[in-house]
């Protein structure tokens, strides 16, 4: 082999090496210019910024892509993929994946709902939690009503072994309960409300107290990135929060056309059920509420150690972006 032969050969095996040639990137990582959030149906501001192009109106030069978010846990998993810069969970769900070596921050608290309650089938024997043990229920691990369930367990004696849940997103569960193929599922709205109104589903236990906020969560590689547009976004989650406030019944038909419900569920959710009305800055409350519910993580095995989900709890706020938006409102 001639020397020039071995010199293009050496750097053709370190080209392949890195995994990339001449005009491609890693497509994990974020281009200059490029700004990945979700939206999800438990995320009513999250409609509103979409639907109104505030962020594509105001850059330009950035190209926002939005993906749509089934459930806290793939709000974490693409956060994790790095295929979504900033994405929409429950409290509970950015605790835990934070605690389990996502790197993310919550920026903002979005909203305080009582997005979830243990549903029965409308003739369902079932009344009260205990009931439940040696029953099938169905939940979405990682969320919030996985987490609602848990705790509901916990205070009725029962613990995670003493059912057998299964693992469905929220939109599946709610067919199954429907179905009688589970006796119970640990439900989100709008899904939630929705079985109530078509399928006469009823709500056997609810507890405002266990549901964790709606936490707005980015990589931190993101916002040491692109702090810039960590505040856009919050930014125009005030705005939608404003939004709302003045234009409630429009609130409500933009989450019915969105999450395809009719006007009577989708006023449920949002005028019964969702308190858009609160500061946006991760705080006190919020960390009273994940105290609360980090014990139950740690005896269900949800977290590596409780020892990493105190470490995460202590580091998983970063106040500034919502505190500069609260200043400027």
């Amino acid at each position: 082999m001639t020397r020039r032969r071995l010199l293009l050969t050496t750097a053709l095996v370190a080209t392949l090496a890195t995994g990339c040639v001449q005009g491609e990137s890693d497509t994990a990582t974020p281009a200059a210019g490029q700004l990945r959030l979700d939206y999800a149906y438990y995320n009513p501001l999250s409609l509103v910024i979409r639907k109104q192009h505030w962020l594509e109106d105001e850059l330009k030069d950035t190209k926002v892509t939005w993906v749509l978010s089934a459930g806290s846990n793939k709000a974490n998993e693409n956060l994790r993929a790095e295929t979504i810069d900033v994405g929409s969970t429950a409290g509970a769900a950015a605790l835990q994946a934070r605690a389990n070596g996502t790197p993310i921050k919550t920026i903002g608290i979005y909203t305080r709902p009582e997005w979830t309650a243990l549903v029965v089938a409308k003739g369902s024997p079932v009344t009260e939690v205990k009931q439940l043990k040696g029953r099938k229920i169905a939940a979405t691990k990682g969320t919030d009503p996985y987490f609602f369930l848990l705790q509901a367990l916990k205070e009725a004696g029962l613990g995670g072994s003493d059912v057998e849940v299964v693992n469905l997103q929220h939109a599946d569960g709610r067919t199954a309960l429907e179905r009688g193929d589970v006796d119970a599922w640990a439900g989100l709205d709008p899904l939630m409300a929705q079985s109530e109104v078509d399928a006469g589903s009823k709500l056997v236990y609810r507890n405002p107290a266990f549901n964790s906020y709606g936490f707005l969560n980015a990589r931190e590689s993101f916002l040491t990135e692109h702090p810039d547009l960590a505040q856009k976004v919050i930014d125009a989650y005030e705005r939608a929060r404003a939004w709302v406030a003045a234009n409630p019944d429009e609130a409500v038909r933009l989450l019915a056309a969105e999450a395809k419900l009719t006007p009577e569920v989708a006023s449920v959710v949002l005028k019964e059920r969702t308190e858009a009305k609160i500061s946006p800055v991760p705080g006190a409350e919020q960390r009273a509420v994940l105290e609360r519910i980090l014990p139950t993580l740690v005896g269900e095995s949800q977290v590596r150690s409780e020892a990493e989900a105190r470490t995460a709890l202590d580091s998983l706020f970063e106040p500034r972006f919502a505190e500069k938006a609260q200043a400027s409102s």
